[in-house]
């Protein structure tokens, strides 16, 4: 396995090579190499997996005429070499690249089609100047290009191609844009990979079984195979399904096992405890018992590795088990526990990895998995492919029941009697969100409504009543393409070599022409897979009717990740986006949370991973900057000053105290006055100016945040019961980059509480009778009881005040007196006759409000202390500060 990229039509340029190919280097850790011959250039990344001592790349045939750059294993290489050598070919090598150079040499592009495997090939006549680019049968191994208009020579178009996109984008002749389209279709139908178009705009993707060829004479596109119009002929012919058939498959299947297991390196197996992982499991399990040479590759033990999940309800490790009570002694089994925390930590890691976003965080199993793997193993077969030949996902039962239906009442009757069990299973979650009264959240309401209705006219549409066309539909446009690039990913990146039996085009056709009664009957799918191993497999797993698939407990994790999705959502970056309609997802994520609505995890997923992966591939990354010191109660917050002079010329000196973080159950005052003695006990220490700074009268400031917050008056979004009156009103708000104010309908719905709906209905036809005059904040002045000081979620909070919204202390001068009281009874005595009061201040880059104060005079003179905010309660906590007057200078 391996990377390959290049171009064709631009200038010789090696370092555009190296450039290249270095960004794909764990495609292939073992080597590296690259040619230029006039227009076009090759560079190869190598994972060596057979002729290991020899097989480099780019490879050369001997008359110099043809050179290759590989990615991928075609297993028949041996039967093509021998009858290669009966037309006079020769070898220098074992190696399977030669046997496919030297086949394209004698065949063309027709030797594609005689190829059993996967790859990703670019190969350059230099006789004929011409580059062909081609893709397996299933498009298993990718192939990206990208069109580079008017780069080349005398303006003609030149072409770049790799094994992934990021060295497209390291190339520097590619301008960076998201694909619109692509981004609508994964949005809304929860679908991408159906074509030749990706999430970049102009980086599209070479199809299963295509072959593209670039000249001067210009770019043709063209399949290589017949194999889906082979696929639909062959369904045409419903040989009848017998005990024979069974056999025959088996046999087939156990063959395309033992040629995957061709390799110079360790073999392992990715076993999930589904049908399809565990049947290539048992047989390799068999094969070592048998002795077959081929197992030499896996070792007297095989390993295997399996993600399981502990107490959750996607858990599979008791049929896991059950697989390697069948092994045992020729086992050495690795569990991997993936967690939620583990997840968050990987996040971005799998974003990147995966260069476009998924249908779902599924594939992160596998992610950990490989990651895993790696440490033990090179290669690594599993079970990609069954589902989508063999009918593996519920919703084929309804195909079925309907292709059934229209050849008669009776068939269809008599089917679904057997399957209610497994069609139960898909519709029960939509059934009690019925009974439970949830609200149905339409997906595109979720979205930016010039987006939606940019891309109204998309459609997409499935077969939905003939089985083996379905099949075939998923094989190579609906399914099968996304999970074959999760693989190839998600392997490559910890330089592993993945490898599907199931996708042995021998044996799919072998399939597709069996009766649909080999595929589905008496509500049992996969039914010639399961008779095929019904003496390998254990019971469990061979009648097992539930499916759960390689996946993560997505909707458990999200729950307890909550809090940081929370505050993706709410980042500006999120709310800036086109995409997406931040009130109405925020509002939906909240339901999700109180199970209110029907929308599902996916949903968010889908919305989650667009956004992480458009900040990873299109937004300007920040400068890298190491952690900050944490400051001294004496110093400055960063980009702030201690120093002030007020606009009447007082000057003032604000200390800010850096404090753990507030709790509802933490005793407010107890939990200040230690702040207030560690400051003073440590003021003597600091001498120098800032001891000259403490000889006029001084004031103690403290956040409206924390008083509310030890007050039980902060709530979690996800508490607070939305009526529709917020959501509105909320509307019409205007939200600042210093917080979200009300312009959240769960914030709004403070207000409503705390005052009640007519005085905000009120004060918002006074405010937008106010805005008309020129007058700003009438509404809050109509409104009263401190609602200015009701606080929502904001991205640059601190937990838990980045998924929290909190209304105003409650009597905040009784707090401010208290407090004063205890101060006045523990400082220093030098400090008692000068302590001016508490103030207790909401303050933050816009304005400043006073809330409460013991300190006599008005409190304008206390916001003007405060008219740059030195305070900080994101990543500073630094929510109260010790303020001196600094005496006048004569």
């Amino acid at each position: 396995m391996c990377g390959i990229a290049g171009y064709h039509g631009f200038e010789a340029d090696e370092a555009l090579l190296r450039r290249m190919n270095d960004c794909q280097q764990h495609r292939g850790p073992d080597g590296d190499g690259i040619f230029v011959d006039g227009p076009v250039g090759l560079a190869h990344r190598r994972l060596s997996i057979i002729d290991v001592a020899h097989g480099q790349q780019p490879m050369q045939t001997t008359d110099g005429r043809f050179t290759i750059a590989y990615n991928g294993e075609v297993y028949n290489y041996l039967d093509l070499r021998t009858e290669l050598e009966g037309l006079g070919r020769t070898f220098e090598t074992d190696s399977d690249t030669e046997v496919v150079l030297e086949a394209f040499a004698e065949w063309g592009d027709e030797a594609f089609d005689r190829f059993n495997g996967m790859f990703g090939i670019a190969i350059w006549d230099a006789e004929k100047q011409s580059l062909t680019l081609a893709r397996d049968h299933f498009g298993i191994k990718p192939v990206y290009v990208c069109r580079v208009p008017g780069a080349g020579r005398d303006g003609a178009d030149a072409w770049l191609f790799a094994s992934e996109i990021k060295p497209i984008l390291a190339s520097g002749h590619y301008d960076k844009r998201p694909n619109d389209r692509t981004i609508y279709r994964y949005l809304r139908f929860r679908i991408h990979e159906d074509g030749r178009e990706t999430f970049f705009d102009g980086i599209e993707r070479l199809e299963a079984g295509e072959v593209m060829t670039i000249s001067a004479q210009g770019m043709e596109r063209r399949p290589f195979t017949r194999l889906r119009e082979e696929l639909a002929e062959l369904a045409k012919e419903q040989r009848p399904y017998d005990e024979a058939a069974a056999a025959e498959y088996k046999s087939r299947l156990v063959e395309a096992v033992r040629l995957r297991l061709q390799s110079e390196v360790p073999v392992g197996t990715s076993l999930s405890g589904g049908l399809d992982s565990s049947a290539v499991a048992v047989i390799i399990n068999r094969l070592i018992n048998e002795g077959d040479a081929t197992t030499e590759s896996v070792g007297t033990q095989q390993n295997t590795f399996s993600a399981v999940f502990p107490n959750s309800v996607n858990d599979e490790e008791r049929y896991v088990d059950d697989v390697l009570d069948i092994c045992r002694g020729h086992v050495a089994a690795h569990k991997i526990k993936p967690t939620p925390s583990e997840f968050k930590e990987d996040l971005l890691d799998f974003v990147r990895t995966q260069e476009e976003p998924l249908i779902s965080s599924g594939p992160y199993a596998q992610y950990q998995v490989m990651r895993e793997a790696t440490k033990h193993v090179t290669v690594l077969l599993d079970g990609q492919g069954a589902d989508e030949m063999m009918a593996g996902y519920i919703p084929y039962y309804f195909v079925y029941l309907r292709q059934l239906r229209a050849q008669g009442a009776g068939k269809a009757a008599a089917e679904l009697s057997k399957s209610l069990d497994v069609l139960y299973r898909l519709g029960r979650f939509k059934l009690k969100a019925k009974l439970r009264g949830r609200k149905d959240v339409p997906t595109t309401s979720l979205l930016g409504r010039d987006f939606v209705a940019a891309h109204s006219g998309e459609r997409y549409a499935t077969e939905g009543s003939n089985l083996k066309k379905r099949l075939i539909e998923d094989l190579f446009v609906g399914s099968l393409p996304s999970l074959l690039r999760y693989e190839d990913k998600n392997t490559m990146r910890f330089s592993l070599e993945g490898r599907v039996p199931f996708l042995d085009k021998e044996v799919v056709k072998f399939i597709f022409s069996l009766s649909d009664e080999a595929i589905i009957k008496d509500g049992w799918n996969k039914r010639v897979l399961r008779d095929a191993t019904r003496d390998l497999l254990p019971e469990s797993i061979n009648r097992r009717r539930n499916k759960i698939g390689f996946t993560t407990p997505q909707g458990e994790w999200f729950m307890r990740l909550k809090n940081h999705l929370y505050g993706i959502f709410l980042s500006e970056s999120f709310a800036n986006r086109p995409y997406f309609d931040q009130t109405a997802v925020l509002h939906a994520f909240e339901g999700w949370i109180k199970g209110t609505n029907d929308v599902d995890s996916m949903t968010f997923w889908r919305l989650l991973n667009l956004e992480l992966w458009l900040q990873e591939y299109f937004d300007d990354k920040p400068e890298e900057v190491p952690a900050p010191r944490v400051k001294t109660d004496y110093e400055p917050n960063a980009r702030k000053q201690l120093d002030l002079v007020t606009s009447d010329g007082t000057a003032v000196r604000r200390y800010p105290l850096r404090t753990d973080l507030f709790a509802r159950e933490d005793d407010l005052d107890a939990k200040t006055l230690a702040y207030v003695d560690r400051f003073f006990a440590g003021l003597p220490d600091v001498g120098g100016d800032h001891a000259a700074a403490t000889t006029g009268k001084w004031y103690f400031f403290i956040s409206e945040k924390i008083v509310a917050i030890t007050q039980g008056r902060s709530y979690f979004i996800w508490d607070i019961k939305v009526s529709r009156p917020a959501r509105v009103l909320s509307r019409y708000v205007t939200r600042t980059p210093a917080g979200i104010g009300l312009g959240s309908p769960f914030t709004m719905q403070l207000a409503i509480e705390e005052v009640g709906l007519p005085r905000v209905l009120y004060a918002s036809a006074g405010g937008a009778f106010g805005k008309v005059l020129g007058r700003k904040g009438l509404f809050y002045e109509l409104v009263g009881n401190d609602i200015r000081a009701i606080d929502g979620p904001t991205e640059y909070s601190v937990y838990p005040a980045n998924v929290s919204a909190k209304l105003a202390p409650k009597d905040p001068d009784q707090v401010a007196a208290r407090l004063s009281a205890a101060i006045r009874a523990r400082v220093p005595q030098a400090y008692r006759s000068t302590f001016g009061g508490t103030i207790v201040m909401d303050a933050n880059d816009i304005g400043r409000n006073v809330l409460g104060t013991d300190a006599p005079g008005p409190k304008e003179r206390y916001e003007a202390m405060f008219a740059d905010n030195p305070l900080g309660q994101g990543s500073e906590q630094t929510p109260m500060a010790v303020v001196f007057e600094k005496p006048s200078t004569p």
